[in-house]
């Protein structure tokens, strides 16, 4: 007889304390006390031939017994777990809606900040209140057991108001200390000596005509009885080597002058066409992360005995490609400043990696912070072009970039073809030591069309070990 598991329990409280003699010998039932005869024992275990033993028809009983208690349960939990949603929403939705009023609140101070419209005393009091609302946000609230407790949402919401208040504090700190610089300076202001201003300069300065260099602020510093102790010199990374090297001509020189003639003809090349804004963004993404994370400081955490495994790395860069994605699509309306985003997720250190990897890239022993410059970097210059030349001339560069090093990869049109040849290839291999997503073909295929990395790290490794892809 087979005894369910939801009726164990129930079985167990029934037992006798202290069994009798025959019933430990199988000559009567351990639940109703009536001699078997010639009625077939059930053993209860600990064995099947030794402890204690029921009849048919009290087991029968008990497991009917047991399965109305779980029904029972089962609805009671339903019941709950319905109301305990119904009254979970409206407060997700309320806090929702304040994450997203301060955040909206702090891209309009922001806004403010950057012009010239609004006087600095008022856009200092703009950044007060704008603390004091932030401040005055509740804790998230905490879900009832029942309701799943990753919240994408809810994250998502929380890291762009974050992302909007560093954008806000930055613009105004920005204004106010231009500002300041500005009205204290005399009519003919000796700071235009200093800066090599060109001839009929107005006196009024910002952010793109000081530069103080790397050290200046510890002389000021010690003028104020402060001291902080310097680190030692590191070579400059690139965007600062092309920092101290540009000359004056070069700075009035844009970014990248022939992006916007040389680019197109490079991706029809490949079979990009570059005036589908749709093709041209996703083909910029691919090229993102390419450049930004996949390329340079990466090779070496790779090599390492306890870095990541093709598949990891195969995972990461699909999510990483929709966030650069998704970041250059916002970066259209909302300027370069959104691709802060893609670095925040690219470059965490403690941010498990996708496709159920448990890889992050604290637990290497490589140093990472070569890493975490690169990346910095890379996204920098794509936002620098983005700022002096247009989004579209970004766009170009970084699909450009896509076309030579990764024409056939997740997001690029050559990737439909590419997984074509794979899965005629995977189709004849001995797949009995492959895990056990790669068992329907079908889905597979669908898979690496749709979203690699819903097959898990694991599969794609086993992929990318026999260049299925390549």
């Amino acid at each position: 007889m087979h005894i369910p598991d939801y009726a164990h329990a129930m079985i167990r409280s029934a037992l006798p304390t202290v069994p009798t003699s025959r019933q430990v010998g199988a000559l009567d039932c351990c639940l109703c006390d009536k001699p078997f005869e010639d009625r077939s024992p059930v053993p209860l275990g600990p064995t099947p031939t030794s402890g204690l033993f029921g009849c048919h028809p009290c087991l029968t009983r008990l497991v009917a017994r047991s399965r109305r208690a779980r029904d029972a349960a089962l609805t009671h939990d339903a019941e709950r777990a319905q109301a305990e949603s119904a009254a979970w929403m409206p407060v997700r939705k309320r806090h929702l809606a304040r994450l997203c009023s301060v955040r909206q609140a702090a891209e309009a101070v922001a806004e403010l900040a950057r012009g010239e419209d609004t006087e600095a005393l008022r856009v200092a009091w703009l950044l007060v209140s704008l603390e004091s609302a932030h401040t005055w946000l509740p804790d998230a609230p905490e879900p009832p057991g029942s309701v799943d407790r990753e919240d994408s949402e809810m994250k998502d919401e929380t890291f762009r108001l974050n992302l909007a208040m560093i954008a806000a504090r930055g613009a105004v700190a920005e204004r106010l200390a231009y500002h300041l610089l500005n009205d204290t300076q005399p009519e003919e202001p000796e700071m235009c000596e200093e800066f090599e201003c060109s001839e009929g300069c107005s006196g009024r300065h910002d952010y793109t005509h000081i530069d103080c260099g790397p050290d200046a602020v510890f002389d000021d510093l010690s003028e104020h009885g402060i001291t902080v102790e310097q680190a030692e010199t590191e070579p400059l990374t690139p965007r600062l080597t092309a920092l101290s090297e540009r000359t004056e001509a070069e700075e009035k020189d844009s970014p990248l002058p022939d992006i916007e003639e040389a680019a197109p003809v490079i991706l029809a090349h490949f079979g990009i066409d570059a005036d589908v804004t749709d093709v041209l963004v996703s083909a910029a993404a691919v090229g993102l992360v390419a450049d930004a994370w996949r390329d340079g400081p990466l090779d070496m955490i790779h090599a390492a005995d306890d870095g990541p495994s093709d598949g990891e790395i195969f995972a990461q860069s699909v999510d990483l490609y929709r966030r650069a994605r998704t970041a250059l699509v916002a970066a259209q309306d909302d300027g370069p400043e959104v691709l802060l985003a893609f670095v925040a997720v690219a470059s965490d250190v403690d941010l498990p990696w996708a496709g159920g990897s448990g890889f992050a890239l604290r637990s290497v022993s490589e140093s990472v912070a070569e890493f975490v410059q690169h990346v910095d970097d890379r996204v920098w210059f794509t936002a620098n072009v983005m700022r002096e030349r247009g989004w579209r001339a970004a766009l170009l560069h970084r699909a450009a970039s896509a076309a030579f090093k990764a024409p056939t990869h997740f997001g690029m049109p050559g990737w439909p073809g590419a997984v074509t040849s794979g899965m005629e290839r995977l189709a004849v291999l001995d797949r009995s030591d492959a895990p056990g997503a790669l068992t329907d073909l079908a889905a597979v295929e669908a898979a690496l069309l749709e979203a690699p990395d819903r097959l898990g790290a694991a599969a794609l490794d086993w992929i990318s070990r026999r260049a299925l892809l390549a």
